[in-house]
């Protein structure tokens, strides 16, 4: 899990964690308030990859070899542990994204894995759409738990390696 530059503990203590979370995804828009209008009706946001984060999108079937399980409860706890508690989005068990530093787009080298960054945009949910509140739509698998805190990109690289090892292995 990495920090981007100018995140500070008293950064993080200005508004509460949510709210700052909530915040700093909300850069991410072209209209920011829009973005909370839409969160606050439960509409997912499109924001623009590269600014504020990287995604790193994952077929679900080598997520779950990686991890040894597809339930939702276990993925959670596995994607939390493995990847240090950085976010993750479900969307509806097609993709998983790992939100990861911007600019990881420049330097990603797995094929196991597409890196989403400038130019591109990223379907995120509010922070209360998770796993156990809304399973059949878009949402976080591992919610964010600060502001920029998100996952080592070797650390995903790792675990989408894992993953192919446990796939290929099945298939043999």
């Amino acid at each position: 899990m990495t920090d981007t530059p100018g995140d500070t503990p008293r950064a993080r203590t200005q508004l509460s964690a949510p709210d700052a979370i909530s915040c700093w995804l909300a850069s991410a828009s072209p209209t920011p308030e829009d973005a909370y209008a839409d969160w606050k009706q439960g509409y997912p946001v499109m924001l623009r990859g590269g600014h504020v984060f990287d995604a790193v999108r994952v077929r679900p079937e080598l997520m779950h070899a990686a991890l040894g399980s597809s339930t939702p409860d276990d993925v959670a706890t596995g994607l939390t542990r493995q990847l240090s508690a950085g976010p993750v989005i479900c969307d509806r068990g097609i993709w998983y994204y790992a939100l990861v530093p911007p600019g990881t787009s420049a330097t990603w080298r797995s094929a196991l894995g597409t890196v989403r960054g400038r130019g591109s945009w990223i379907g995120v949910p509010a922070l209360d759409r998770t796993h156990r509140t809304h399973p059949m739509h878009l949402h976080w698998i591992v919610t964010p738990r600060w502001p920029r805190r998100l996952c080592d990109p070797d650390a995903v690289t790792e675990l989408l390696r894992i993953g192919q090892y446990q796939l290929e292995g099945v298939a043999r």
